[in-house]
């Protein structure tokens, strides 16, 4: 349970789009941020265009659409996270689990992402949305009683909260440059 006042509850479309976003480039941004050099984040940062955050919005809607709580964020409300700066109204945070429909991808739930807004980091915010993505994960029928994601093996702050949350190395994810 966060130690702020804090709400998690499924994504609207309607209400919650341009918070989103925003955390959607949080999340982008740190993935290419300590972890990969320059050359990642310029890769990261380039992506981020107003175009790219239409296609994400609307694969957010098209995954609401077939299983409301896949994405789940938590709202602050006027809490701030202690951070008088803060915008009032944002949202502290997300996590997206891949709706029951793309199971077959990995045979398996998938975390397709999970961010908290630096301010509400070590509230209990993360835990709270993990808490979410694990009882989503375990309604879904899959092949494989499991929910996977990729996390970069350089980022040492997530591989321990993973790690706390009883999350084991599973494989790992290779990649090749397609330009």
């Amino acid at each position: 349970m966060a130690d702020t006042d804090v709400t998690v509850r499924p994504y609207d479309p309607d209400r919650d789009a341009r918070d989103l976003w925003d955390l959607k480039r949080g999340f982008e941004l740190g993935l290419g941020s300590g972890t990969g050099g320059d050359d990642k984040r310029a890769k990261y940062e380039g992506k981020l265009t107003d175009e790219y955050g239409e296609r994400y919005l609307d694969w957010a809607f098209w995954c609401v659409k077939h299983e409301p709580r896949c994405v789940t964020v938590a709202d602050a409300g006027d809490a701030g996270g202690g951070d008088a700066d803060a915008d009032p109204d944002a949202l502290a945070g997300y996590v997206f689990v891949l709706p029951q429909q793309l199971a077959m991808i990995w045979d398996a739930a998938v975390l397709n992402e999970i961010y908290v807004r630096p301010e509400f980091r070590g509230t209990g915010v993360a835990d709270d949305l993990m808490d979410a993505a694990v009882g989503l994960a375990r309604d879904q029928d899959l092949p494989l009683e499991r929910l996977v994601l990729d996390v970069d093996r350089e980022n040492d702050r997530a591989k321990a909260f993973y790690d706390r949350h009883g999350f084991d190395h599973w494989g790992e994810m290779v990649a090749k440059d397609l330009s």
